[in-house]
């Protein structure tokens, strides 16, 4: 087959060369649900991090996944960066609502977790691949893919899960956020993704964790299993100009439930104030799938969706304060980082910023209660000084602890 641009595009779970090997070079294996490249969203962006840091030591082969219709994300991998390439196409799924309701209740039926079931029953196919190769080290991205451990565990002599998120929690907060069938939903997929980290998670030689908090509870679902502190990270570059606009900007997939729950909660407890305070603002939702969310947005000409853009810390850059009302959530949150990046002020919930070193007051400001929140972005809005001590200080944070390069110092691998 070819692509459009021209080359050769790989047929279904065919291997592709993208770099020689290097003589003498440590091997390792890279295993991702979520394409590394483009970097866009939080996931591609912890993906990447720990890819090119493998690659500064390493040479690398990449197994990544491959949803129907999209382009094929081993050529949107900077060149040189990897060796070889296993692209797995996923079956088609149905994206209608109709679809959606089947698959979760046939989900719920047999308490599987919808991305595990997702991501699963290619172990033939990797193994194939992996036949007479072995690596030094094996890195497996998001629990989702954990199971995979069985086949890969032969081929490598030390076994990495990196945990995006603790699956198990994050439902378990879902659940908090919700009423009714959708947090009983949640609840039985928490207590799933529970029993399966505590029987996949001591397959590995370590787990990777976001943060603290992360990290000990990782320790109380699995006992014993070595368990480091990697932050969620983004390349340092130079701030960008700010030009602000009389906006108040939520970034982040759309489709994802902690943000269309925060979405969900903003439009209908803070939004209402801001708007009535404040006739000329905006409020500006910008990331992937702003369909999940549309019937938040519709009907109101002072709500903006733009949907997915190429910079989104340009993006943030024109947002007068760059509002993180979650109320579900686990890891750490890039839409912060990315505010920092841009010199943006933050107003957050206090689950929002869970795991990130902040001061309220300092860094960003916390506020759980919709008056809280809402007075504090209008606090924000009547204040240059303040919006300006917040974001130096937030950028100053990331560049001292939340840089590629500095949680690069935390590895030991």
């Amino acid at each position: 087959m070819t692509r459009p641009g021209g080359g050769l595009e790989p047929e279904r779970h065919k291997t592709e060369s993208l770099q020689p090997a290097s003589g003498g070079r440590r091997s390792a294996l890279f295993l991702s649900p979520e394409a590394p490249y483009p970097l866009m969203g939080g996931g591609a962006l912890r993906s990447s991090s720990l890819l090119h840091f493998l690659a500064r030591g390493y040479d690398v082969d990449v197994v990544l996944f491959r949803q129907p219709g999209d382009a094929d994300p081993a050529a949107a991998i900077p060149s040189g960066l990897v060796r070889r390439a296993l692209v797995i196409d996923l079956p088609a799924n149905g994206r209608g609502a109709a679809s959606k309701a089947w698959r979760n209740a046939s989900r719920l039926a047999r308490r599987t977790p919808p991305l595990l079931d997702r991501f699963s029953g290619f172990g033939p196919v990797l193994s194939s691949y992996l036949q007479d190769r072995d690596y030094d080290i094996a890195v497996i991205e998001h629990f989702w893919c954990a199971p995979y451990v069985e086949q890969v565990r032969h081929h490598a002599r030390r076994l990495i899960l990196d945990l995006h998120n603790v699956e198990s929690e994050l439902h378990a907060r879902c659940a908090g956020a919700e009423t009714g069938p959708v947090a009983a939903a949640h609840r039985v997929f928490h207590r799933a993704c529970r029993e399966l980290e505590r029987r996949w998670l001591p397959h590995f030689s370590s787990v990777l964790a976001t943060s603290v908090s992360d990290a000990r509870l990782v320790g109380t679902i699995a006992p014993g299993v070595p368990v480091s502190v990697y932050p969620n990270a983004i390349p340092a570059a130079p701030q960008p100009l700010r030009r602000e606009e009389d906006v108040v900007v939520f970034p982040g997939n759309l489709e994802y439930h902690p943000n269309v729950t925060a979405v969900r909660y903003f439009r209908t407890e803070m939004w209402p104030l801001l708007r009535e305070r404040h006739p000329t603002l905006v409020w500006r939702l910008v990331g992937r799938n702003p369909a999940a969310v549309r019937r938040y947005t519709e009907g109101d000409p002072r709500i903006e969706v733009t949907g997915p853009v190429p910079d989104a810390i340009a993006e943030l850059a024109r947002a007068r304060v760059v509002v993180v009302p979650l109320l579900a959530g686990s890891g750490t949150r890039f839409k912060i980082l990315e505010a920092w990046a841009a010199g943006a002020p933050i107003v957050s919930t206090t689950i929002g910023a869970e795991g990130l070193p902040v001061v309220d007051g300092v860094h960003l400001v916390l506020a759980d209660t919709a008056p809280q929140f809402a007075a504090a972005v209008s606090g924000l809005l009547a204040s240059q000084e303040r919006r300006s001590g917040l974001a130096h200080a937030g950028r100053s944070l990331l560049e001292q602890q939340f840089t590629w390069e500095t949680a690069w110092k935390l590895l030991d691998f």
